[in-house]
């Protein structure tokens, strides 16, 4: 009896050794976003979370509130904590080079998401081809004002100066029309910053400046529900069409009653969750492409239905 207990005893604590031993070896992943404002960001947040859980990973979210030096403070914090990994959503994708090779230098790779770093020490990017789906949507804008709008629109733009994947989506965008030979006059493109309340402000601005804008083009989340509400409150559903990035509710509504023309969706739950599973698979001594592209779907109201389910 007295051995018997002895032995479960030891039994139980070196069973509790291993598992101290493994809580202590599991993985930490620090995820370096822009906002957590945008529905868009959330996802891969979202995304990446349900990996790291799968995994039995830590995940830990610093949110950079739209300042992009802040993205360098945090990446250089991840460094100190010796974090196993870094997602990073960058901002400004040349000003955060330094904290990456900072990172690679320490052992700790980066996998960039949705914004590709230049020539970049990141270990791997995943995402979106921005400048082939600008081109993708500019050329089914470029074919909608063909046949539905007399072949000729006066078109304004909200973008998002200060994010170099949306200045992508506007150049591919840009190239698409000027390659289709449909007359698509640009009267302007405003700032909204990646901000919803400054996009909607600048939409407002936008309309009120060209009263013959015929078409609107929003390059992100923020700019395209600036964009909708702008179009909405100013009772402009009837003569302007919207083309944009990235569906909401707003953007549904808008479909449904057809004058939101067509949104590039992307995903960014499987963004999220891709840039997770291919850290752990580096920490692992396991290779991964250096670009993982994610599709995008072009939403109109013929396939509009199978993505509803997002936004109940």
């Amino acid at each position: 009896m007295r051995l018997n207990a002895l032995m479960s005893a030891a039994a139980l604590a070196g069973a509790a050794m291993l598992a101290g031993a493994a809580q202590a070896q599991a993985e930490t992943i620090a995820l370096v976003t822009i906002n957590q404002q945008a529905l868009f960001f959330n996802q891969i947040n979202e995304g990446a979370q349900k990996a790291a859980d799968a995994a039995g990973a830590k995940l830990v979210i610093f949110n950079a509130n739209n300042v992009p030096s802040a993205q360098n403070d945090a990446i250089e914090t991840y460094i100190t904590q010796k974090v196993d990994g870094i997602v990073l959503v960058a901002i400004d994708v040349n000003g955060v080079k330094p904290a990456i090779t900072a990172a690679k230098q320490a052992g700790i790779p980066v996998i960039a998401v949705d914004a590709q770093i230049p020539d970049g020490d990141n270990a791997a990017f995943v995402g979106v081809d921005n400048l082939k789906a600008g081109e993708e949507i500019g050329k089914h804008t470029a074919d909608y004002v063909k046949q539905n709008m007399g072949g000729s629109a006066k078109l304004g733009v909200i973008g998002a100066l200060n994010s170099f994947i949306q200045n992508q989506r506007l150049d591919g965008f840009k190239k698409a029309l000027a390659d289709s030979g449909v007359k698509v006059d640009i009267v302007d493109t405003v700032d909204g910053q990646n901000v919803q309340d400054v996009a909607l402000t600048a939409s407002e601005n936008l309309m009120t400046a060209n009263p013959a804008m015929t078409a609107l083009y929003a390059t992100g989340e923020p700019a395209l529900i600036g964009a909708v509400s702008a179009v909405t409150s100013q009772g402009r559903t009837g003569d302007i069409k919207v083309f944009g990035w990235d569906l909401t509710a707003q953007a549904i509504a808008g479909i449904d009653a057809g004058w939101v023309a067509a949104v590039v969706q992307q995903d960014p739950a499987t963004e999220g969750k891709v840039a997770v599973e291919s850290l752990l698979k580096l920490k692992k001594g396991e290779t991964v492409p250096a670009i993982i592209n994610v599709p995008v779907t072009i939403v109109t109201k013929a396939n509009v239905d199978q993505f509803r389910g997002l936004f109940k």
